[in-house]
């Protein structure tokens, strides 16, 4: 069954955000991804905003931006704020590395509050601290939660978190519960590198940008409560709606990954296949159509229409 936006009485116009990372070109899975964010849009009467996640500047590279642009302006996925011509003349309100000074004046929020600590813990020894829970996920266990440590550019930073469980609302997995603390323990918000963190970064844009739905892929469904969390912390008033679509997998079981070398959109179009073949595959490959028949960008909205 398609998801639906009908129940969330959400205003003509609101908002969601697709937001790749420049760290490799873009494959099948962002296609996916893309599919679902302007589909639901176009249909159910929202906007979409394109941000750039390069937060981690050890990893993006300007190349991968530009490829990332080309490609989507090829598939014909145009945002309706963070335009493309605006990323390409230089600094954007919707890049993460133009704007700093965002993520600045929000730690200082917290900081005030007596909720931002100094850390000076690697992640080798918080591997070892739990090395009893190897299946689990490394939950960070508190060691300078209370030790007080001056502050320091080098030292990373963590926000308190509570002991309180976070409910929310999946559009397509139903009522969803996470306890943060339990999960992943103070979160990271800079790391010893002088970088904001992932969780930090997009809670802040998603807060400054308006944004009423996030609609991403089910890896990301362990990161709701703690952003939720984080949210709650920077006085986020605005409703946030989630949706975490499935992804698209190896025969193994893994999902596709840059890193490992998956075709990616830019190989596909090399090789002759037009714009509306590689969405068409991606809607099949997702489950969204029983074939790989050809699909225009401007024609996804029909696997979300009521």
């Amino acid at each position: 069954m398609a998801p639906t936006l009908d129940l969330l009485n959400l205003p003509p116009g609101w908002r969601t955000r697709f937001a790749p990372a420049p760290t490799g070109y873009l494959h099948l899975g962002h296609v996916v991804n893309a599919i679902y964010v302007w589909g639901m849009a176009r249909a159910h009467g929202g906007r979409v905003v394109l941000r750039i996640e390069d937060h981690d500047q050890s990893r993006c590279r300007p190349p991968y931006e530009q490829a990332l642009l080309d490609d989507l302006e090829w598939l014909g996925f145009i945002p309706d704020e963070g335009a493309i011509a605006e990323f390409r003349a230089g600094e954007s309100d919707f890049r993460q590395s133009d704007n700093d000074w965002r993520y600045a004046a929000a730690i200082t929020r917290l900081e005030l509050r007596g909720l931002v600590y100094v850390c000076r813990c690697s992640r080798g020894d918080i591997a070892r601290l739990v090395e009893d829970r190897p299946n689990e996920e490394m939950r960070y266990p508190g060691t300078c939660r209370d030790a007080k440590l001056p502050p320091d550019a080098s030292m990373q930073r963590r926000v308190r978190l509570g002991p309180e469980s976070e409910r929310f609302f999946d559009l397509l997995r139903g009522p969803q519960e996470q306890a943060p603390a339990e999960q992943c323990g103070d979160l990271l918000v800079r790391d010893r590198l002088g970088q904001w963190t992932y969780q930090f970064a997009v809670t802040v844009d998603d807060i400054e940008q308006h944004i009423d739905v996030v609609i991403r892929g089910e890896d990301l469904l362990s990161s709701t409560g703690r952003q939720r969390a984080l949210a709650r912390l920077l006085g986020r008033k605005r409703p946030l709606h989630f949706l975490h679509h499935p992804l698209i997998r190896h025969p193994d079981g893994s999902k596709l990954s840059k890193s490992a070398g998956d075709s990616g959109v830019r190989e596909l179009r090399e090789a002759g296949l037009r714009a509306d073949d590689v969405i068409g595959r991606a809607a099949h490959l997702a489950g969204l159509q029983d074939t790989d028949a050809p699909c225009a960008a401007s024609d996804v909205r029909k696997f979300f229409s009521a």
